[in-house]
């Protein structure tokens, strides 16, 4: 007979004799929880909504659950992923910064103690950019791109003449151009074959303010214009890297986390302050058409450094770039 069966027969009357009954419990280890995945919808060129339904939370306390994606098949929480609160039941999902016109996989999770249960992967397609062209009344051609209900020019407006086909002033020098108060442009550096290309021309506000400067049907931001772009994209803390150029072909190095997921493609190319150059590779400055009092008008800023688009209100005789807009 075996130990263990000899200490059983023992054992068994002792505690009879006190009125105890003898109870052997089994103590079962938890698995990780069982979770659904909801449909996807709200789907933008940038963003998605989901979510799920932590059905069972396998015997242990859920501490973690939303939605992980990936361009793969069978993402994992060690790709990107929401943070949707704790415990079981149903939750919702937002999925950020995501790129335009690429097809992703999706699936619910939640963890507890024992690991990490999914739900069924789902997959679905971000929006397409919608790109077009307009021209100026010089036969320049820009790209041009739709951002919510906004179609903005892609590139920066390289125009010398109104859309009336009259001149604007050219100013060369820096002390003629910190004292203008009617419209001028000039190329940065005074240097048109290197920079008018990419860099387009710069303004001072007072040619924003003859209302003449954009083509036929387009217009000068306003600066609820740009509030409503920066709103849809998510606010001013996040807008600025959505918005610029991606790489470092004209930013200046590292210009790290830049997606240009809007198509907007924002390149640095400076300004031109109390008649000085300045700037180019690290910032750009964008005028609005709505001015702060007699002597300033609001201006939206992008820099190499940061994420965020500033806004500010600058000397009119300053010198910025334009891009012009009109609605969907």
């Amino acid at each position: 007979m075996k130990y263990s069966q000899i200490y059983i027969r023992l054992l068994t009357p002792i505690v009879a004799m006190a009125g105890i009954s003898l109870i052997i419990h089994s103590c079962a280890k938890p698995s990780p929880p069982a979770v659904s995945t909801a449909a996807v919808s709200g789907i933008t060129q940038t963003g998605a909504v989901s979510g799920g339904t932590v059905t069972d939370d396998g015997g242990a306390e859920v501490t973690y659950r939303g939605v992980c994606w990936s361009t793969n098949t069978n993402p994992t929480v060690a790709n990107k992923r929401s943070s949707d609160g704790d415990g079981t039941g149903t939750f919702n999902s937002n999925l950020t910064e995501l790129m335009p016109d690429t097809y992703y996989y999706l699936r619910a999770y939640a963890t507890n103690r024992a690991g990490t249960g999914y739900g069924d992967e789902q997959g679905f397609a971000t929006l397409k950019i919608v790109t077009g062209s307009v021209n100026d009344i010089e036969g320049n051609t820009y790209r041009t791109v739709e951002i919510g209900n906004q179609i903005w020019m892609a590139e920066n407006l390289k125009t010398t003449r109104f859309n009336d086909n009259t001149q604007i002033q050219r100013v060369t020098d820096n002390l003629a151009w910190s004292k203008l108060i009617v419209p001028g442009y000039c190329w940065y550096n005074n240097d048109s074959s290197n920079f008018k290309p990419v860099y387009g021309a710069i303004y001072n506000w007072y040619t924003v303010a003859t209302g003449k400067l954009c083509p036929s049907g387009w217009h000068v931001p306003t600066d609820d214009d740009w509030s409503v772009l920066i709103n849809f994209l998510g606010g001013e803390s996040v807008a600025g890297n959505k918005l610029k150029e991606a790489g470092t072909a004209h930013w200046v190095i590292p210009n790290a986390g830049v997606t240009n997921e809007t198509g907007f493609t924002a390149v640095p190319s400076g300004g031109r302050l109390n008649g000085t150059f300045a700037y180019i590779g690290r910032a750009c400055g964008f005028w609005s058409a709505t001015q702060y009092d007699e002597g300033y008008a609001w201006f939206r800023e992008l820099d190499d450094d940061i994420t965020e688009i500033l806004r500010g209100a600058v000397d009119k005789s300053s010198g910025f770039s334009v891009r012009c807009v009109k609605l969907r």
